[in-house]
C-alpha cells in the first residue's frame, strides 16, 4: 500500500509537472469562479493566490488584499501590499492599506493612507476616518475641519455602522462626524465642556439611538459633576 501511495505521489506531481502555465492558469481560473459561486472565502483565496503567481498583476494582488481584508486577515492583506505610502497604488490598494492600518491600531499610518485616498475621491465618509485618526492623534484643530467638511458634504442617505454593542446599528454619518466634532472640541479644551456636549446633544437629536454619543455624553456630565474637578470646588 506504501509503494501505492507513493507512486501516485509521483505520478500526480509529474502530471502538474507536464501542464503548461496556460492550463495551469485556465484550471485556476475555472476553480476561482467555482469557489466563489459556492461561496468559499479560502478557495477563492487559494485560487488567487495559484493566479497571481502563475501570472503576476496588480489586479489581482490588489484584489487578493481586498478579500484578505475583507475578512479580517489584515497582515495578509498588508503582507501583500505593504504599509508604506506608495504614489504608484491603485485604489483599491489605498483603500485597503488604510482600513487595515486602522484595524491594526497604527493610526498614523492609516492616516497617510486616508488622505492619499481623499485626494484621488473627496468625500464625508473619508472625512469621518480622517477626522477619528487626527483625533486619535491629539490632531484636533485638524479634525475638525474635516468634520467641518463632512458635515457640509453629508447627505441625509449616508449612514455610518457601530459595534460598541453586542448588536451593531447605523446613524446617519452627519450624526457621527457632530459626535466627532464633541471629542475634539474636548480634546482642544478639556476644561469648558460646554461645546463637546451641545454637540454630543446635536448628535442625539439626529440620532435618538446614538449610543457611543449617548456614552460619551454621560462621560462628560458625570466628569464634570465628580468632587474632584476643580470647577465645582469652592
Amino acid at each position: 500500500m506504501r509503494k501505492l501511495a507513493c507512486l501516485a505521489v509521483l505520478m500526480t506531481a509529474g502530471a502538474l509537472q507536464a501542464q503548461t502555465p496556460e492550463t495551469l492558469k485556465n484550471h485556476f481560473e475555472a476553480y476561482y469562479f467555482q469557489m466563489r459561486l459556492q461561496g468559499d472565502v479560502q478557495g477563492v483565496i487559494n485560487a488567487l493566490t495559484h493566479l497571481n503567481v502563475i501570472e503576476p498583476s496588480v489586479e489581482r494582488r490588489d484584489t487578493l488584499a481586498y478579500i484578505y481584508a475583507n475578512n479580517e486577515m489584515h497582515l495578509q492583506a498588508l503582507n501583500l501590499l505593504g504599509i508604506e505610502l506608495n504614489p504608484d497604488d491603485s485604489q483599491l490598494a489605498l483603500q485597503v492599506k488604510a482600513l487595515s492600518l486602522k484595524s491594526l491600531n497604527q493610526p498614523k499610518r492609516a492616516l497617510d493612507q486616508f488622505q492619499a485616498l481623499f485626494k484621488l475621491t473627496p468625500n464625508a465618509y473619508l472625512a469621518y476616518e480622517m477626522a477619528d485618526l487626527k483625533i486619535q492623534l491629539g490632531e484636533n484643530a485638524g479634525a475638525l475641519l474635516d468634520i467641518d467638511y463632512g458635515v457640509e458634504n453629508a447627505t441625509d442617505d449616508m449612514k455610518y455602522a457601530f459595534y460598541e454593542r453586542q448588536q451593531p446599528y447605523e446613524v446617519p454619518l452627519k450624526a457621527a462626524l457632530i459626535h466627532l466634532r464633541g471629542l475634539a472640541q474636548y480634546g482642544m479644551n478639556r476644561n469648558n465642556i460646554d461645546k463637546a456636549l451641545a454637540s454630543f446633544d446635536e448628535a442625539l437629536a439626529l440620532a435618538p439611538n446614538f449610543n457611543l454619543a449617548s456614552l460619551s455624553k454621560q462621560a462628560l456630565e458625570s466628569r464634570n459633576n465628580t468632587p474632584e474637578n476643580p470647577e465645582n470646588k469652592n
